[in-house]
């Protein structure tokens, strides 16, 4: 038997097995743990094997990403499972195993990356910064957290907090590894053992100002609002010692508000929702979608849409499909090739790209209702030879505009927890205005939409990005859409 010490990440067991890859040493005779020397064979720099060039280990990019995240989970067995796959794929000829879902194996693989997944996501919803000191001299400001992560998460998680607060410099402390940011240079350390920073700051009593004035007590949901924030969490929460009065006066404020008066509503915009039939056809603009229509009636509505020229050259309207009562809802760009010839929303390349990206996620398509910003296929007849895939163009402003009152219509009907913005247009169209998607990736504010709405990259983008989907690119995205996978639960 060989007692080995696989380090304190990912890098490090790597770099130890490739060595007992080459040595040829199988799972059943290695032993990961701290202490090493506990059997008299165990010093693995003894083996003969060079280590160079020649010696380099290829593996499939899937099981790359599947290790860097089980190597973040907190259950001493992780080492020793990723060395079983690993020995599997290399050794046994296993390449397709990452793909196999039912496996044991992977199974629990897969358990222990949607563990940390989830666990990085709560980091980045938790941590709350406090004020430490600020610098006389050049007045940039130092904050530091706690946190108590179940899974060694500090590292994979800390980059969003460097994006995010680039402009100060803060530390985050926990038991599993502290990070530090001073603006130019982000640096890991050891875990401590406890909060260093009971005291409270100014801060604290504004935000707890805010989220006593954000709290909405006829959208409440106990059971999921502790889904989405476990209490354990609570006690490093500034907002949490607010909860229970809130809750408890829930009702009340409810009875208050059906009370009360309500305003007379505004007219909306006729460009962003509702026109009459009348008013809409005398605009030689589609029959537009009105107050009383289920989803079926606005498709078929929808299936005359003239709004825009683009209905001319394309087979029909590709409507929304999903569950009337779904709590997710995605919002994609527009309708592709395959779309537009089968009717159908996201049955192409980027469709079949996003349900598995979904599963990666833990979602269900099923579950979700998928519709487009742009109804009809935008593309170009004279620029498409004979027999070729069509290939869409950018919907203009117009087009996009167009389209607007049949999203929320549909917006309206469904009535989302969480709204998901695939792409530029899906923003556009929603947010009115135009949106980075990758400096703004994440949970955005635009709670007039849904309690929750994540903007994200369209599945196009990862296709298009170069000839082979991009590893980083597609956890990133499938990160995005775990997001609501939390939520939903």
């Amino acid at each position: 038997m060989r007692s080995i010490d696989p380090g304190n990440n990912f890098d490090s067991w790597r770099d130890a097995t490739k060595k007992l890859l080459l040595a040829g040493v199988p799972p059943e005779q290695i032993i990961f743990e701290k202490e090493q020397n506990l059997f008299a064979e165990s010093k693995l720099n003894e083996d003969p094997v060079p280590f160079g060039e020649k010696t380099l280990v290829k593996v499939p990019a899937a099981f790359l990403a599947l290790a860097r995240n089980v190597s973040c989970h907190a259950d001493p067995g992780r080492w020793d499972l990723l060395y079983r796959i690993l020995w599997r794929i290399t050794k046994l000829g296993e390449r397709s195993l990452c793909e196999i879902a039912s496996d044991p194996d992977i199974s629990r693989a897969l358990v222990f990356q949607k563990n940390v997944r989830r666990e990085i996501h709560k980091m980045h919803a938790f941590v709350r910064f406090k004020l430490i000191e600020t610098d006389v001299e050049s007045g940039r400001e130092r904050y530091a957290a706690w946190f108590e992560p179940e899974h060694w998460v500090v590292e994979a998680a800390s980059p969003f907090f460097r994006k995010r607060f680039a402009n100060m410099d803060w530390s985050i402390l926990t038991p599993k590894g502290c990070a530090s940011w001073n603006g130019e240079e982000l640096v890991f350390t050891e875990g401590i053992a406890r909060n260093p920073l009971e005291n409270k700051d100014s801060i604290e009593e504004f935000w707890k100002t805010y989220y006593r004035s954000i709290f909405n007590p006829a959208r409440l949901k106990v059971k999921m609002m502790t889904t989405e924030m476990p209490r354990k969490y609570w006690k490093n929460l500034p907002e949490a010692e607010l909860i229970h009065e809130l809750i408890d006066n829930s009702k009340n404020r409810v009875r208050q508000m059906h009370s009360e008066e309500l305003r007379p509503a505004k007219p909306a915009p006729k460009n962003l929702y509702l026109g009459s039939l009348r008013e809409m056809s005398a605009q030689k603009a589609c029959h537009g979608p009105v107050q009383g229509q289920n989803l079926a009636d606005l498709a078929q509505s929808a299936a005359n849409c003239q709004g825009c020229p683009l209905w001319k050259h394309a087979t029909g309207t590709v409507f929304g499909e999903g569950p009337p009562d779904a709590r997710i809802m995605i919002v994609g760009e527009q309708p592709g090739d395959k779309e537009d010839i089968a009717g159908r929303v996201f049955v192409g390349p980027a469709g079949n790209l996003l349900d598995q990206a979904l599963r990666d996620a833990g979602l269900v398509r099923s579950e979700i209702y998928l519709t487009n910003a742009v109804k009809h296929f935008k593309w170009t007849p004279k620029d498409t030879p004979r027999g070729k895939i069509r290939l869409h163009q950018t919907p203009g402003n117009n087009e996009i505009s167009a389209c607007r009152p049949w999203v929320l219509a549909e917006l309206n009907r469904i009535s989302p927890d969480i709204l998901i913005l695939l792409g530029s247009t899906a923003a556009k169209s929603l947010l009115g205005r135009k949106l980075p998607i990758l400096e703004n990736r994440g949970l955005i504010d635009a709670s007039h939409l849904a309690p929750k709405v994540i903007l994200t990259v369209h599945p196009s983008y990862l296709l298009r990005s170069s000839r082979k989907i991009d590893d980083a690119a597609y956890q990133s995205f499938v990160t995005d859409l775990s997001m609501a996978s939390d939520a939903s639960r």
